[in-house]
């Protein structure tokens, strides 16, 4: 009796919230739309690439791709190492121990997220070099006068960008090992203890394999953040493979040769995104009634030594980038001289810029995702959710200039249909910087549609059978019982969302209107003249917006 119930409630939820059982619904269709416009620039990247011309391959075989490609494999390579050392490690030293400034640490250690690479590039650059304030300061703790009697090896090497892109991107590493070893149970570890292994041999036998799925997934969105990166491989003198699709299209003005070898970077895009489904397969998680791992209390020096050696990446990757760009931004506005014109042309057109991304992606997020709670409670074909989602979220998984040469193609064409039918002269989207906005919501989408989702999967489809039997229409429901409700996770992912595109280099660089400038252009254009006046208040304004999601997950870190 209570089975038929349950089958009579789950119909009766189904019938009032998702309507008729088809796949053909104004709701479901446009979903699907929104997939298929995020995979067009893809497909449009294969398709001008095995539609061009191959006699330049030559050249490239012999005298472009060699270099890129070892330098990209090196680079992943060094940067994935580095990731996972600090990461790992200091995910385990705040979880296992309990040392002076612990709790303090445990959550600055998400500090370096709030940096875009570019930018800490740009700061170590200046901090490094060889008439700059630390090696002037080592020369004369030495005795020294001049460069040409001590210097410092020079960061812009492979190197110095595996230095200074994993002192940015371990707390990905960081952040969802440390979830996992904070979830593990204390009795296994006990137990591996008692069976004769040391603390060291437990941590390499029983916690880090139990982390590992977790480590893949970290690990996946450093490389993939690696491979997006064109500033910091750029200002450093990296030839990645990044870096020769922008010089190929910009700076040899062949797009089709950059299409080509952008499709070499899908390869290694979907290698990586191999491992990351691979990790989420192997996730499981354990019973919360588990008695969890109590910190074993570290005092005197190795205390102190711990503290520092866990503080050291936060130093190296936060504290001091920043503190040059307030004492650049500080020693500029104390000239008594105005901000430039051009800084803050620059500050408005980031502001409208983000908030026109953000605008969009919330909206667009916010179909996929409840089309994909009306697809789970009426489930017409099995499968059709999870790849509508998974479609309409690959754009993050793409690196922006990929992103913009593949979506260049369709777009254009869009545009010059739409000038021919309007008679305008020109490129309208273009030129209002719609095609730019529409870019960067497909890049970053998957942030909203994440956070949405999970939002929306807390709802219990009880509260809408209890609004539409009280005669509330589907529009109502949703304005008074799931909006309310869903408003965390809105706010959350609109200050993602927004963050990422204020910060966001390579799609705004590949198709920004002509007199456009963002706060990370200019940067970008001061650092490669060698100025730092108004590119340090330009990197300081970028880093404090970036500094706001990472708030968010210090407080979801706090409550977890």
């Amino acid at each position: 009796m209570d089975s038929i119930n349950k089958s009579s409630g789950l119909t009766t939820i189904r019938g009032l919230v998702s309507g008729p059982q088809s796949l053909f619904t104004p709701l479901n269709l446009t979903a699907i739309l929104i997939a298929l416009g995020v995979c067009a620039p893809i497909l449009a990247l294969v398709w001008q690439a095995f539609h061009a011309d191959l006699s330049h391959w030559q050249h490239l075989l012999r005298f472009v791709l060699p270099t890129a490609v070892m330098n990209t494999a090196l680079l992943l390579t060094g940067v994935g190492l580095m990731v996972t050392m600090i990461g790992v490690g200091c995910a385990w030293a705040v979880t296992a121990w309990s040392f002076p400034g612990r709790q303090l640490l445990s959550w600055a250690l998400l500090l370096p997220l709030a940096m875009p690479t570019y930018i800490v590039a740009f700061a170590w650059l200046d901090l490094l070099h060889p008439i700059g304030p630390l090696q002037t300061a080592l020369r004369w703790m030495l005795g020294y006068d001049s460069p040409r009697q001590f210097r410092l090896p020079d960061l812009r090497s492979l190197p110095g960008a595996i230095l200074l892109l994993g002192l940015v991107l371990y707390p990905y590493v960081y952040l969802t090992t440390r979830a996992m070893f904070i979830s593990q149970p204390a009795n296994l570890l006990e137990a591996a203890r008692t069976l004769g292994c040391s603390a060291t041999g437990a941590f390499f036998r029983v916690a880090l394999p139990m982390a590992r799925p977790a480590l893949a997934v970290g690990l996946s969105l450093a490389l993939l953040e690696t491979l997006n990166d064109i500033g910091a491989s750029e200002f450093l003198g990296v030839q990645t493979l990044t870096v020769t699709v922008y010089t190929t299209w910009i700076t040899r003005s062949d797009l089709a040769a950059a299409a080509q070898i952008a499709c070499l970077m899908l390869v290694l895009i979907f290698a990586i995104l191999s491992v990351e489904l691979h990790g989420r397969s192997k996730q499981g998680f354990s019973s919360r009634s588990s008695r969890e791992m109590a910190p074993v209390k570290v005092c005197g020096w190795r205390g102190g030594l711990l503290c520092a050696l866990v503080a050291l990446p936060v130093v190296l990757g936060f504290v001091a980038p920043v503190s040059f760009l307030a004492w650049e931004s500080a020693k500029r506005l104390a000239d008594d001289s105005p901000l430039s014109s051009q800084l803050l042309g620059a500050l408005q057109n980031t502001l409208t810029l983000a908030a026109g991304v953000t605008l969009v992606v919330v909206t667009v997020s916010m179909v996929v995702a409840w089309n994909a709670r009306h697809m789970a409670l009426g489930n017409p074909v099995p499968g059709v959710r999870r790849g509508v989602m998974r479609l309409a979220s690959l754009g993050y998984a793409v690196p922006g200039t990929i992103l913009a040469i593949g979506f260049l193609t369709p777009a254009m064409t869009l545009d010059r249909w739409l000038a021919d039918l309007l008679g305008m002269r020109g490129l309208p989207l273009m030129s209002a910087g719609i095609l730019l906005v529409i870019c960067c919501a497909i890049r970053f989408q998957t942030i909203a549609i994440g956070a949405l989702d999970s939002g929306l999967a807390r709802i219990p489809p009880t509260l809408e059978q209890a609004s539409r039997s009280l005669g509330e229409s589907g529009g109502r429901t949703f304005t008074r019982v799931h909006f309310p409700l869903l408003r965390p996770a809105l706010v959350s992912s609109a200050l993602l969302v927004f963050a990422d595109a204020m910060k966001e280099l390579p799609t705004t660089l590949l198709l920004r209107p002509v007199n456009f400038e963002t706060l990370a252009t200019l940067l970008y254009a001061e650092a490669a003249r060698g100025t730092y006046e108004d590119g340090a208040i330009a990197a300081l304004l970028i880093v404090l917006a970036g500094v706001l999601p990472v708030i968010l997950l210090m407080r979801h870190q706090r409550r977890g």
